[in-house]
């Protein structure tokens, strides 16, 4: 037990301390990492896409971000290291890519729409692996961070409800095609 817990531990470890860092850095530079953020529609903001989900505003920012996405990355990392690597990997560049496309003018960063896409692919899971763990995952998702579906409607101006969207939509997907692999090898 302690040597399927310990790995998964160290990395939600490792994740926070890069959060924090990479925040003290910005915090210490005046902001100069929100730089790095998406830019829909320009060259420099595609690099956006793999920096913007590690980049926050402020210190509340990056704590408001915190407990979702350790709490969801931890119910993700039951399955394996790798299969939440793939699937955070997936969400971070698809869903960034489609605010890119999609966006709005302004830069958008922190890590909500990894959290979204882990919140759409862990209540999908539970719809299409049908597997009991998965169920159990999917309705405590549901129940605790049922909120977070109001999250997808646009209601402030400071907040990049485009990362919501794309990040739910990616972890969909990724659910579905993950399904669908599996399905066909299964076959």
């Amino acid at each position: 037990m302690q040597t399927w817990l310990s790995p998964r531990i160290k990395l939600l470890i490792a994740l926070v301390g890069l959060l924090v860092i990479i925040q003290v850095a910005n915090s210490l530079s005046g902001n100069a990492l929100v730089g790095f953020g998406i830019i829909p529609r320009t060259l420099n903001g595609l690099v956006g896409i793999i920096f913007a989900p590690f980049i926050h505003g402020d210190w509340e920012h990056l704590l408001s971000n915190l407990p979702p996405l350790l709490i969801l990355s931890a119910l993700l990392l039951h399955d394996s290291i790798k299969a939440y690597a793939r699937a955070s990997a997936f969400i971070i560049l698809v869903g960034g890519l489609m605010v890119w496309i999609i966006g709005r003018n302004a830069v958008h960063i922190g890590a909500s729409g990894w959290i979204f896409g882990l919140w759409g692919l862990l209540i999908a899971q539970g719809f299409l692996r049908r597997k009991l763990l998965d169920i159990i995952i999917a309705l405590l998702v549901l129940f605790y961070f049922g909120a977070m579906a109001s999250g997808l409607l646009p209601v402030h101006q400071r907040i990049s409800t485009e990362s919501h969207i794309a990040g739910a939509f990616s972890g969909i997907l990724y659910a579905w095609l993950i399904h669908k692999k599996f399905r066909i090898k299964a076959s």
